[in-house]
């Protein structure tokens, strides 16, 4: 059945993503801070509730990684428009975490032609990073959260990257570089 609750919570997030970009473009920086909120806590309960109703399936990671795709895409654009001056002095971090969103999808279609869906740890460890960083920028908080969540990112995706090189053919929730290895192997 496709339409679990996890994957209506996926498909929220897809939905939002679009309303973020027109809350920060009409500059609507309060409702789009809650609605930014949701939307990463849906990120969370998704998995969190498909685990614990037995409801995963390879249609719900390919639909979260879409919206976490999505969500990450969306929001550089929303920060330069709700906080201009926090992407202009913060921009060595700011690209770090563009690029490491965009690099490793880059990757993923060059060599599989579709959007990876590991869903590893360190991308688990670095999303709650940043996502929290993020909502503490978006509510005029401090940077230090957001650097020390770049750092983090940036090693998850350099794992990522190193997962898709080698893997043989696209497969999902591969949680480490050496489950990747594993499967390679055989």
């Amino acid at each position: 059945m496709p339409w679990t609750i996890p994957n209506l919570l996926s498909s929220s997030r897809l939905i939002l993503a679009p309303i973020l970009v027109f809350l920060a473009w009409k500059g609507m920086d309060r409702v789009f801070l809650v609605l930014f909120t949701i939307s990463l806590v849906t990120d969370i309960l998704d998995g969190k509730i498909a685990r614990w109703l037995h409801q995963q399936s390879e249609l719900g990671a390919r639909l979260d990684s879409w919206a976490d795709f999505a969500t990450y895409m969306t929001t550089p654009l929303c920060a330069y428009w709700l906080r201009p001056e926090l992407v202009a002095t913060e921009a060595p971090f700011f690209w770090a975490v563009v690029a490491s969103y965009t690099v490793p999808v880059a990757i993923g279609f060059l060599k599989f032609r579709s959007l990876t869906s590991y869903h590893t740890r360190g991308a688990v460890i670095s999303a709650y990073a940043l996502g929290g960083a993020s909502i503490v920028l978006f509510a005029g908080g401090p940077v230090w959260p957001f650097r020390i969540a770049a750092y983090v990112l940036v090693l998850a995706e350099i794992e990522e990257i190193a997962i898709t090189l080698v893997l043989r053919e696209p497969v999902t929730n591969v949680k480490t570089l050496g489950r990747a290895l594993a499967l390679r192997r055989g």
